[in-house]
């Protein structure tokens, strides 16, 4: 298969160049058939017009297609495969992953090369994603075969999902196409303690909690903050927000009411009371008289506290040395200790600079999402030590996160449909949230009316 597109191109090329010339030569072809080849060739004239139309057109008509060969490997992902499976077939031999000795031919009577061994790989497409399984079968390649992870992600520009050792083969999982497994802003839901951000990644709060942003300007931070926002607010979680440039998401103050600090005093106030929330709701979880070691702050009917802090590292430059090592103590508690109490933390900043997030803070932000370009220097410290491939695209809202699996995958935050109002549908999701938890009080107060009368 090393020479699988110059295959596929020979495939095209021959059958449409035969077909053409036959449509040309049909009339001398049926008198071939009828009066055969004694009698054609006694009467054989060289038709120099004919001959020249018929190779031109059969020659630059299949010639053609072919130059739009790489267009059509772009438009149809399917034949995308034969162009995989050559480059698995070219890594193979380019690496010289088999073994071979010389023998005599016995047609040149020269000593040639013949393979003795060839490893076995197995290529396959399935719901999106590449499944490449190679057997291990004990050879002296077997434990680089189970180092070729980064070779499959950059040489087919995707991502690794997982790995995995099953019954003789190690297999290999990489997402193909990311972007199609985008998803619109009404998608992006969360249900028990995980929110949706695309059809194959949700953050997974409760597991995973505390999440970092990082991007330029205009990569589309502010937007996906705005997204995470809504959807929480949707939730009927308590979003206390915090914008220290006064920007959008100061903006929401009017329908947020006492949840939105853009004032230094604010912000240090929230992070104080934030922490003396959680440290009470951790003693009132301890007291509760149903609670269990090992179970949440969902279990006993909490609600999840979400810290939505922007331009993190802007505001700590703002602070004089003893208020910023105030405000990062009462950081470093809440990422922490806030998992089991449902604090959490979303952290939005240009670049997330290594000095802000000192003792252990940022291995805390279990969700770590990157958006726009950004520099290999920051993509270091969103993502530390790596030899992932960044590529920059020049696709809003498009970047890599880290979902705490191990693997760093290309990201697209949710679709914003054109005048969207964030405003507008936020307070929305407030009232109907609101509205849901009256209607639950009211159904609860007249349960236990009807079982007094019953009584």
């Amino acid at each position: 298969m090393k020479d699988n597109v110059k295959l596929a191109g020979a495939l095209i090329f021959a059958p449409v160049f035969l077909l053409l010339m036959i449509l040309f030569w049909k009339d001398h072809l049926w008198s071939l058939y009828e009066k055969g080849i004694e009698h054609t060739f006694q009467n054989l004239t060289f038709n120099v017009p004919l001959i020249v139309t018929s190779l031109t057109v059969s020659i630059v008509v299949p010639a053609a297609i072919l130059f739009g060969w790489r267009y059509i490997f772009r438009k149809y992902s399917k034949l995308k495969k034969i162009y995989h499976r050559q480059k698995i077939a070219r890594m193979i031999l380019s690496n010289k992953f088999y073994d071979s000795k010389s023998v005599k031919s016995r047609i040149t009577d020269r000593m040639v090369q013949k393979i003795t061994y060839f490893p076995r790989f197995y290529y396959r497409v399935k719901d999106g994603y590449i499944i490449i399984r190679i057997a291990m079968d004990m050879s002296r390649f077997q434990s680089r075969f189970m180092e070729l992870g980064k070779e499959f992600e950059n040489g087919f520009f995707c991502d690794l999902v997982s790995t995995d050792m099953e019954d003789g083969f190690f297999t290999y999982k990489l997402l193909y196409d990311a972007g199609k497994n985008r998803i619109s802003i009404d998608d992006a839901v969360v249900n028990k303690g995980s929110m949706k951000l695309m059809k194959h990644i949700d953050w997974a709060f409760d597991k995973l909690p505390h999440m970092l942003i990082s991007g330029g300007t205009g990569g589309g931070k502010t937007y996906f903050i705005l997204t995470l926002v809504k959807s929480l607010v949707a939730s009927g979680a308590d979003v206390r927000i915090l914008d220290p440039k006064n920007a959008d998401l100061a903006d929401l103050e009017g329908v947020l009411k006492g949840k939105v600090f853009s004032r230094k005093n604010g912000i240090m106030m929230t992070l104080r009371k934030s922490v003396e929330d959680m440290m009470s709701r951790m003693d009132e979880m301890k007291n509760h008289p149903n609670y269990r070691t090992g179970e949440n702050y969902a279990y006993l009917g909490y609600k999840p506290v979400f810290i939505i802090f922007d331009e993190y590292v802007a505001f700590m430059d703002m602070l004089d040395f003893k208020e910023r090592d105030k405000a990062i103590q009462d950081i470093k508690q809440i990422v922490m200790l806030g998992r089991q109490a449902g604090f959490f933390l979303v952290a939005g900043a240009q670049r997330p600079d290594a000095k802000y997030f000192a003792d252990g803070i940022r291995d805390q932000f279990n969700f770590r999402v990157s958006l726009g370009q950004m520099s290999e220097t920051g993509y270091g410290m969103l993502f530390g030590e790596t030899d992932k491939a960044f590529v920059n695209k020049d696709i809003k809202g498009r970047g890599y996160a880290y979902a705490g699996t191990g693997n760093i995958m290309e990201f697209y935050s949710p679709l914003i449909p054109n005048g969207y109002d964030f405003i507008e549908e936020i307070r929305l999701a407030k009232e109907g949230t609101q509205g849901a938890q009256t209607a639950t009080a009211a159904s609860g107060s007249e349960s236990a009316q009807v079982t007094t009368e019953e009584e």
